[in-house]
């Protein structure tokens, strides 16, 4: 049924859930996983201050994403799954999107929290793939808290 499976992962509680969820459903169907973290840096415009560091930010957040997506390839190694790592910059929903289209993965499982009402309203990366991905998504959400 699946082949690839992307796991988009940033660390978090709620990106431990939907990984954990992607390594069982990968395990399931013997498939690869993918494990892909996305440097989001602060936009524009910046301070002279910040473009002057923005070298070492960078770099700090690829060391952080070469550790997290390599904790998700270790978890992957303990059910005897083939495990790649990937780090893109950008937009992380979009990221995610071109990722699992120009690799032509068969499905992208990641964790979801909830926000509340005001949370959905303005809308999370999970969302954004959900509406913008040709590829299926699973997402796994957080218990609601209120």
């Amino acid at each position: 049924m699946y082949d690839t499976i992307l796991i988009p992962f940033d660390g978090s509680d709620e990106a431990m859930k939907g990984a954990k969820h992607g390594i069982e459903l990968a395990a399931t169907c013997d498939a690869t996983v993918h494990a892909l973290y996305v440097i989001d840096l602060p936009g524009a415009p910046r301070t002279v201050y910040l473009r002057d560091d923005e070298d070492e930010m960078r770099e700090r957040y690829r060391e952080y994403g070469e550790e997290v997506t390599g904790d998700v390839c270790e978890m992957a190694a303990e059910d005897g799954l083939e495990c790649a790592t990937a780090l893109r910059s950008g937009s992380p929903g979009e990221e995610i999107v071109d990722y699992a289209k120009d690799e032509e993965m068969d499905v992208i499982v990641l964790g979801s929290a909830y926000r509340g009402k005001w949370g959905a309203l303005l809308g999370s990366t999970a969302e954004k793939v959900v509406r913008t991905a040709e590829t299926p998504v699973i997402t796994v959400r957080e218990k609601m808290n209120d």
